[in-house]
């Protein structure tokens, strides 16, 4: 179950700077990380352990998310959500959102994109959904700040985290229509993600818990102690864990839900990201190591 250290990769202008949400393509098996500060996203060749490329033009990037191909940025900049082809490493298309998307999610069967925007003084948070072909969109006002969200097995419901009141959002795709809201246990709903075999939601919050949470009707089921606030969460289908990376003090905490044993492995401040390689990788993208610590056994 610990971690294991494997090596790290250096990324360009990468000391005292910020990275948000990283994610792994199976398809092209590369791995993208929204580097927030330098307003770009940076690419890992996974097989071989290298920097790829570096791609500019993603104004304080935030959300990152890959499947089939197919890459979901937002740009929290710039009010907009980048469609980028993970093969080509070219952008298939901008649209517009709501000031500053964060959260970001995609159905790639069905070339689907979410995105959870923040909002600024002139207007509220909001969810869109857009079809990614067509443009086509739907929107919903929310209650409160979104986080993270992720969809179901089936690409038919996605999970919103919203701080406070700290609550999971559950809406129909692509309608977002209807809408149900779950309270949870503890302060400022974060990182997020879910097990879509067995249906179970894992939300790590602000108030240093990590809940589980029945995906089909909202009851709280297990809650685990955290070593602070957590941001990025990632469950591994293949070994059933789940890591919640905590920038501050520097860890990422593995959790067994079927046992509640729990190991740590030291980072560094900052290091508050990582991106889930399966079947057993896990990137943690640390400004103190110049980019990303790769760590097995995840």
């Amino acid at each position: 179950m610990p971690l294991k250290f494997e090596g790290t990769i250096e990324l360009s202008d990468s000391e005292k700077t910020l990275f948000d949400h990283g994610a792994f393509d199976p398809k092209t098996r590369r791995v993208f990380v929204a580097h927030t500060a330098r307003d770009r996203l940076e690419v890992i060749d996974h097989d071989r352990a290298v920097r790829l490329q570096t791609l500019a033009g993603f104004a304080h990037a935030a959300g990152v998310v890959a499947d089939e191909g197919e890459v979901l940025v937002t740009n929290r900049g710039a009010s907009s959500l980048s469609w980028v082809d993970a093969a080509e490493l070219s952008t298939k298309a901008v649209f517009e959102t709501a000031p500053r998307p964060n959260g970001v999610a995609i159905v790639a069967r069905r070339m689907l994109g979410i995105a959870a925007c923040i909002g600024d003084e002139s207007r509220g948070p909001e969810l869109h959904a857009i079809e990614l072909q067509n443009g086509r969109r739907w929107s919903i006002q929310l209650s409160g700040r979104p986080r993270w969200c992720v969809t179901d097995g089936a690409g038919e419901r996605v999970y919103l985290a919203i701080r406070e009141p700290s609550m999971i959002l559950v809406a129909k795709l692509p309608q977002l229509d209807p809408v149900q809201h779950w309270p949870l246990p503890s302060s400022g709903a974060h990182g997020l993600d879910i097990d879509t075999e067995k249906e179970l939601l894992y939300a790590a919050c602000d108030g240093a818990v990590l809940v589980q949470v029945d995906a089909k009707t909202g009851k709280v089921l297990a809650q685990w102690p955290l070593a602070g606030g957590p941001d990025a969460t990632f469950f591994n289908p293949k070994s059933g864990l789940v890591h919640v990376a905590i920038g501050e003090p520097g860890v990422v905490q593995t959790i067994d839900p079927r046992s509640g044993a729990r190991s740590d492995f030291v980072t560094a401040a900052g290091a508050q990201t990582t991106a889930l390689a399966l079947p057993d990788r896990l990137y943690v993208f640390s400004p103190a190591h110049r980019g990303a610590i790769v760590l097995s056994g995840a």
